[in-house]
């Protein structure tokens, strides 16, 4: 295939190293030398079409600027069954071989970690994050609905030089304006969105994404085109990073119900405002990564004046909180969403889930997460489970309402200190729950994007962060008990849903026919 292509890593020189699959091969120009890793590809341009950048080496003469190797016969990667051989001189360095050490398929990417093949296997374009953690992280903390907008308003009107924005759906269009106020101030403005959303692209996204075009702000999504497949499942992050400074992040995409004025009736979500050049360094590396490659297109929008549904009124009961000091570990999936199980599992005195639902591997294995904070019980810490009760999570056979059975009877019958609740969205007058958080300990907080089912760790590109603060984790945890209290023990009173409103429309049609029978009664 053109776009075929290996990695070596190492140091030195590379005089006398040939690479062979026992047919043909290929060795390097005299004098290479190696310091971390060499790309070596069929065809420069292919390779830069798919990836976004070009090769260290092609083995067919395709353009100037890339070197080529020094042939000696025709090196071919088989798709199905195939072997690389590295020899420096007549010596056998390294050996790989597939099915036998790797399972072939199209788009993998495959590595080896020491002596293991394929810890997290690769499709082309995603990234390979390795853990980080940051100290000295300035947090604004907030949750939506009541001061989401507030904090996002404000952090985008400190931009003096760039933001770069990553988020699954766009239809806000205050957010979109203060994005096209900054630019009007000089600001360099990108926007990245998922390409194919689960229902499609709306109208109203189309609408914003037409007037950002129009004022100057490229609008690109992640799709799989002919070029390249999508990096990612799909791309559910939800971040902005501004001037290379602040990283805005949280469980809200950029939509009315995430984010809504102030005073209005919203989603619950979590988000938080981070001030570290690090931290930001960080996040702006894998907004750049993921906006490159052939699955990067313009998205189109249209003309049409993007507008604001209406929302209930909402009385707001927490403002942001601030905190200077926090130690900040930031959690990408798929690369270090396994970040999430360390959290729960040293968990030592309580954790408190907030998810908008969560989804079992199968039948018969809980979800990753869920078993690791059922086995945090089992060892005496105090487990909540707190989930959304909207219509669309509670009216299947195998939803949100199932799992909270489900939690409570292993609770009871372990007698273990676990508990599950649907939460009373009437009672905290909320549209739904979209959070997507954990506090373990009163000293550490989840923010994340992640929801919890098979998908959101494994094969998308999401985007959240692990907070350590009191004082941070003490704002969450006033938050989360506000929505458990309002939600009482053993469920919800607020589900509303299609049942509740045919039972409502139901007693209306039979008022309606009563009132007409004794109506027509009288006058006979």
């Amino acid at each position: 295939d053109p776009d075929e292509y290996l990695v070596i890593e190492g140091s030195g020189m590379l005089d006398g190293f040939v690479l062979s699959d026992g047919e043909g091969g290929y060795r390097f120009p005299p004098g290479t030398t190696i310091d971390g890793r060499l790309v070596i590809a069929r065809s420069g341009p292919a390779f830069e079409q798919a990836h976004g950048y070009p090769p260290d080496f092609e083995i067919e003469e395709r353009t100037l600027a890339v070197p080529d190797v020094i042939p000696n016969g025709n090196l071919l990667m088989a798709n199905q069954a195939d072997e690389l051989l590295l020899y420096q001189g007549t010596t056998l360095v390294q050996q790989v071989a597939w099915p036998a050490d790797v399972l072939p398929r199209e788009g993998r990417i495959h590595y080896l970690n020491g002596e293991i093949w394929d810890p997290r296997p690769l499709s082309i374009g995603q990234s390979r994050l390795l853990p980080a953690t940051f100290e000295g992280v300035a947090v604004k903390a907030f949750v939506a609905p009541d001061c989401s907008y507030e904090v996002f308003s404000a952090a985008v009107a400190s931009a003096e030089h760039e933001i770069l924005v990553n988020v699954y759906e766009f239809t806000d269009p205050a957010m979109a304006a203060d994005l096209i106020c900054a630019r009007e101030r000089g600001v360099t403005v990108t926007v990245l969105l998922e390409g194919g959303p689960v229902g499609g692209v709306s109208a109203e996204e189309r609408a914003i994404a037409g007037a950002l075009n129009r004022s100057g702000i490229p609008v690109l999504s992640m799709t799989t085109t002919d070029a390249a497949h999508a990096k990612y499942r799909y791309d559910h992050a939800k971040y902005l990073v501004i001037d290379g400074e602040r990283v805005l992040v949280g469980s809200e995409n950029f939509k009315p119900g995430g984010y809504p004025a102030p005073g209005l009736q919203g989603n619950r979500g979590w988000g938080v405002s981070l001030e570290n050049a690090g931290l930001a360094a960080y996040f702006r590396e894998v907004f750049l990564l993921d906006a490159a490659g052939g699955d990067i297109v313009p998205f189109e929008g249209t003309t049409a004046e993007p507008r604001t549904p209406w929302a209930p009124s909402y009385t707001v009961e927490f403002a942001a909180c601030r905190a200077e000091g926090a130690r900040v570990t930031p959690v990408v999936s798929p690369d270090t969403s396994a970040l999430i199980l360390g959290l729960i599992e040293g968990a030592q005195e309580s954790i408190a889930i907030e998810q908008a639902y969560i989804t079992n591997e199968t039948a018969y294995d809980l979800n990753p997460y869920l078993a690791a904070a059922v086995n945090a019980s089992r060892r005496g810490v105090a487990v909540r489970v707190l989930l959304d009760a909207a219509w669309f999570n509670t009216e299947d056979d195998a939803d949100n309402d199932e799992m909270v059975s489900v939690i409570n009877r292993i609770a009871a019958a372990e007698g273990l200190p676990l508990e599950a609740r649907l939460a009373d969205l009437e009672a905290n007058n909320l549209a739904k729950i979209h959070n997507k958080g954990v506090i373990v300990d009163g000293r550490t907080v989840l923010v994340s994007s992640i929801n919890w089912n098979a998908n959101s760790p494994a094969f998308n590109r999401e985007a959240g962060v692990i907070i350590e603060h009191p004082d941070i984790a003490a704002y969450y945890t006033a938050v989360f008990e506000d929505d458990w209290d309002a939600s009482g023990e053993g469920g919800a009173r607020g589900t509303t849903g299609p049942d509740r409103l045919k039972i409502i429309a139901a007693a209306c049609i039979l008022a309606a026919l009563m009132g007409l029978y004794l109506y027509r009664r009288r006058r006979t």
